[in-house]
């Protein structure tokens, strides 16, 4: 495949700024993998689609506050720092990216919060825009994990989005299934779920379980390879445990239905298949690139939201559903103007 084949116009009134009223209630397109037929529901209807006994795997990573404001010494220039993910606990060592990035020079220190309460020391220069930085503090890791997470904003994708920080993102942004703390971006396709469709879910029978998948930017750098087997993908880290593959296993002994709610989730069951074709444990770290075409072990159902041109979220999609389905959906999608990106609206792929 190559990287043009996933290029398509996609009108900026199409990318939503805040989510649907309810959870639940988002437009949701149905994409039958078989045949092609597409039809046009609203989310609560994933239902209709599940039975007694089937499995649904959701995501539960938290979204980490992970945008901050400070300055820098002596100048006093305001900068961004992104917190990407923490490299030793012990050292205070963070990888970030920082913006401004022309300003930052190892050595400089930066200082956040009223009265510069907070510090920290570049320490490494890593690419054009990352620094790896040291938070200069004397107390318990659990201490200043909470000072960050006071004083970071939701990092909602600023280009996509627009700069804001509203009360409302601090719960919509998150998932109700939120848990481990390790994600920079939303599991999007989590966002869906109310805690009543959740219910009913259960009562009608349905499996849910979690995987936890920490979502980095690596699923939304753009991918500049037109080959797509020359890409690398960034790792990131995912845990499957015993249980959750025990319910996997048999859903698969019994032919049931397998539902991977969000492209990292899908992503984390491909990378803990075992020889007869099983969910096995899992704990680390996973770089694979799922592009079409590709043959899935595990889920034969995926719900997910509607992606970005050229992106690695749509790739995985086609890979899942199909090429000519999943273009055809979405150029439907633009037709029938779904909403895009983090809070958009969703499809779920069956059989």
């Amino acid at each position: 495949m190559k990287l043009s084949e996933f290029r398509f116009e996609l009108p900026k009134n199409l990318i939503t700024p805040y989510p649907s009223d309810n959870r639940d209630e988002c437009r949701l397109m149905v994409v039958h993998r078989k045949t092609g037929q597409i039809e046009h529901r609203i989310f609560k209807d994933v239902l209709a689609y599940f039975e007694d006994h089937d499995a649904m795997i959701l995501n539960d990573s938290k979204v980490f506050p992970a945008r901050m404001y400070g300055q820098k010494e002596k100048t006093g220039s305001k900068i961004e720092v992104f917190l990407l993910r923490e490299l030793n606990e012990k050292l205070r060592l963070w990888d970030v990216l920082v913006d401004p990035a022309r300003k930052i020079r190892v050595g400089n220190k930066l200082y956040f919060g009223e009265n510069n309460s907070l510090v920290a020391e570049v320490v490494d220069n890593t690419t054009s825009r990352g620094r790896t930085i040291r938070f200069l503090f004397n107390g318990t890791n659990d201490e200043l994990k909470a000072i960050l997470y006071e004083m970071g904003e939701m990092p909602i994708p600023v280009k996509m989005l627009g700069r804001r920080n509203e009360p409302i993102d601090d719960d919509r942004y998150q998932t109700i299934f939120s848990k481990h703390i390790g994600s920079v971006s939303a599991a999007s396709a989590n966002l869906h779920f109310s805690r009543e469709l959740v219910k009913r879910l259960e009562i009608q029978g349905v499996n849910l379980a979690a995987v936890t998948s920490h979502i980095g930017l690596g699923w939304f750098r753009p991918v500049e390879v037109e080959d797509l087997t020359k890409h690398k993908s960034e790792s990131e880290p995912c845990i499957i445990v015993q249980a959750v593959c025990d319910l996997i296993n048999e859903a698969i002994d019994n032919k049931r239905r397998i539902c991977a709610v969000g492209v990292s989730t899908i992503r984390s069951l491909e990378s803990s298949v075992s020889a007869s074709g099983h969910s096995k444990p899992f704990n680390g770290w996973t770089d694979k690139f799922l592009f079409p075409p590709y043959s899935f072990n595990i889920a034969n159902a995926l719900i997910t939201n509607f992606h970005l041109p050229e992106s690695i979220p749509l790739m995985t999609t086609a890979a899942f559903g199909g090429f000519e389905n999943i273009m055809k959906a979405y150029e439907v999608a633009v037709q029938e103007e779904y909403k895009f990106f983090n809070y958009g609206d969703a499809m779920l792929v069956v059989d």
